[in-house]
């Protein structure tokens, strides 16, 4: 590759929270890539500040008595760059260590696409084995390439398209990529994932509590994105409201009332159990795998529905909406 998209000076940012040895991991993944690497900071409690900074990295730390989400410390990384930004950067979380050549790879990714803003690539989980959790985790990653709709966190934006749809929404606290990918679309854009490798996440996910406090901030998401965009996650809240309160709401009448009704709830979830296992193997799954995955996947949406019931909750007594971590 050669020529100015090859020669274009690229900055990251880079977030975390008591991310430890991975934010030393992700770094030092990013130093020796970028021409500028900025950490924001949320609040830490563990020395990744102190780390950073060891590091001769820009930090900036945020407001405590504002509360965090990941979009407002991206905006915040963002404007760290000034007035005059390079021409693109690469955000990615700071549990995530970056590829070796993936900065390179994403610049011709650009190169002759000036319809495109974002370039993301394949995460993929560093631990994938350590439990359940990461396994699901690690299949979650696995999403094929070419143009899509949204992409996680991990992605290289084009300063400009950045600055024209005016960044990340700071009261989104999940789901918050998705729902600046759906404005970069509406505005004429281009998403693209290339089958590169980009980052190693570290879901560092090993209790079943961790796994649905996760499962509860992604119904969280679905609720809030699709609040400020009704097409986005439409299916995800329909699927939750079916099987995460309609269901049960017909099993327990069933079960008092008319038991048909409870065999038929029952039905209807072992069906589709039945269905997302055919789907994960389909999408390249192998057998055993498939059988347990899909019992969290059916099960998730009992947290999803709560953290869907805490968005409008949230919203209808104007409360602030407060990240749900999982770690």
């Amino acid at each position: 590759m050669s020529g100015p998209i090859a020669d274009a000076s690229v900055a990251a940012v880079a977030i975390g929270r008591n991310e430890g040895e991975r934010l030393v991991r992700c770094l030092t993944s990013l130093k020796d890539q970028v021409d500028w690497v900025i950490y924001v900071d949320s609040g830490s409690t563990d020395g990744s500040v102190a780390a950073a900074r060891d590091m001769g990295v820009e930090v900036v730390e945020l407001d405590t008595k504002v509360p965090f989400t990941a979009a407002r410390a991206r905006n915040a990384g963002f404007a760290a760059l000034g007035d005059n930004p390079p021409p693109f950067v690469q955000f990615v979380d700071g549990d995530c260590g970056v590829a070796p050549g993936w900065i390179t790879a994403a610049l011709a990714g650009f190169d002759g696409r000036e319809d495109l803003a974002v370039v993301t690539g394949w995460r993929s989980e560093i631990h994938p084995e350590a439990s359940i959790y990461n396994a699901l985790v690690e299949f979650e990653w696995h999403r094929p390439a070419g143009e899509i709709p949204a992409c996680g966190g991990d992605m290289m934006v084009r300063s400009a398209d950045f600055i024209a749809v005016g960044g990340f929404d700071p009261t989104v606290i999940a789901a918050e990529d998705d729902e600046f990918c759906t404005r970069l679309r509406k505005s004429g854009k281009r998403l693209l994932r290339i089958p590169v490798a980009m980052t190693q996440h570290d879901a560092a996910m090993t209790r079943f509590g961790q796994w649905w406090q996760r499962a509860v901030r992604s119904g969280h998401g679905f609720a809030q994105v699709g609040d400020l965009h009704p097409d986005y996650f439409r299916p995800e809240r329909r699927r939750v409201t079916i099987f995460g309160a309609l269901l049960p709401m017909l099993a327990v009448i069933g079960l008092l009332v008319w038991m048909p009704l409870l065999w038929g709830a029952l039905a209807l979830y072992v069906l589709s159990y039945v269905r997302t296992v055919q789907g994960l193997r389909r999408e390249g799954l192998p057998p055993r795998p498939s059988l347990y995955q899909a019992v969290f996947l059916s099960l998730s949406k009992f947290p999803n529905l709560l953290g869907m019931l805490r968005y409008y909750l949230r919203k209808s007594r104007g409360r602030a909406m407060r990240i749900i971590e999982y770690k």
